[in-house]
């Protein structure tokens, strides 16, 4: 039999555009079982990639021994040796086209993050549904000669939650709810008073569970977490694979535009996702979940929406246009996803 085809695949951040690639690469070797991964990434999203059959993981340490231009072309050396076939760059950005200078003779399919047409998205040229970030990393497959279909997902089993775990979920009787405040930008963010109002209004019947990272953020959730008995904050208490574990265990997300959707999302979590300034046109709405579940700040009273793709830059007025979705609105979405 053939060696399978060995596949090297660069992306080195950020967190949910790595947690992206596992629905498609869980697609990719179900639908291909001789094709071989290695996936070029940081340490820290390891624990993404695991269980999925033939994907390995390959450490870049990016500021350790592989940072710079000699640290990349050391990390090309030590990547020739596992003997990989074709790369495919999910990055696209100088680190890996300096890395890719250094295979030289491989085909490498780079993705085309239609910078273009997202410029016109935020320029408002245009303001139209742009092709998702899953489908621009499928497209790099094919490419390569591989087809995937992306329409009948599977995903991995939920992890079994041990005592400590456990313990962050008061009424097992109920179902378990996270909410993930916070995001890079303000301007993504809903404002913590009104989603503490949301927070207040689903513990009557939810297990909640608050993610967040970073002393201040550690330091809200764990107020709001004194208040209400069926709420509990998971923030600087937990290792990222143990929230990892918990998540996979959550009947819904609700979360900003933000890494912690697409984290639920790789597990088959029904995510409903916030957006302040940002929009779901440019790509990144969380895998396999309905438009609906997108609650959207009202264009009317903010139309230039998308301000930018990443939520960095909006005009004066713009950084609380989440603000315009009502508490109501998020309950009783939150209530008819999680009851379907």
């Amino acid at each position: 039999m053939p060696n399978p085809k060995h596949i090297l695949i660069i992306r080195f951040s950020a967190m949910g555009d790595v947690a992206m690639t596992v629905p498609v690469l869980r697609a990719l070797v179900e639908q291909y079982p001789n094709v071989k991964i290695t996936v070029v990434t940081r340490a820290f999203f390891k624990p993404f990639f695991e269980g999925i059959q033939n994907v390995e993981v390959y450490e870049a340490e990016l500021k350790g021994k592989h940072k710079g231009v000699l640290g990349l072309y050391k990390l090309s050396k030590e990547l020739k040796a596992l003997k990989f076939n074709v790369v495919a760059d999910l990055h696209n950005v100088l680190r890996s086209k300096i890395l890719k200078v250094f295979f030289f003779g491989k085909k490498v399919i780079q993705i085309d993050k239609g910078r273009a047409e997202k410029k016109a998205l935020i320029s408002g040229k245009l303001f139209q549904q742009l092709k998702t970030t899953h489908q621009r990393y499928a497209e790099v497959f094919e490419k390569l000669g591989y087809t995937i279909d992306l329409s009948k997902p599977s995903f991995p089993q939920k992890a079994e939650l041990n005592a400590k775990l456990k313990g962050f979920i008061t009424d097992s009787n109920k179902k378990i709810i996270g909410i993930a405040p916070f995001a890079a930008h303000k301007s993504k963010m809903y404002p913590l008073d009104k989603m503490e109002h949301v927070i207040a209004e689903l513990s009557k019947d939810y297990n909640v569970v608050l993610f967040g990272g970073g002393k201040k953020e550690v330091e809200i959730l764990d107020s709001i977490e004194a208040k209400y008995n069926t709420v509990n904050s998971v923030a600087g208490k937990l290792s990222f694979d143990e929230e990892l574990k918990l998540i996979s265990n959550l009947d819904l997300m609700l979360s900003m535009d933000s890494g912690n959707g697409h984290l639920a999302a790789m597990f088959g979590v029904k995510v409903i996702t916030i957006w302040g300034v940002t929009h779901p046109f440019a790509g990144f709405m969380p895998f396999n979940q309905p438009d609906d579940y997108a609650l959207l700040a009202n264009r009317k009273a903010y139309p230039l929406i998308p301000t930018s793709i990443y939520g960095n830059k909006f005009p004066e007025g713009y950084e609380n246009a989440a603000e315009s979705i009502s508490v109501e609105t998020i309950v009783l979405k939150v209530r008819s996803v999680i009851s379907a």
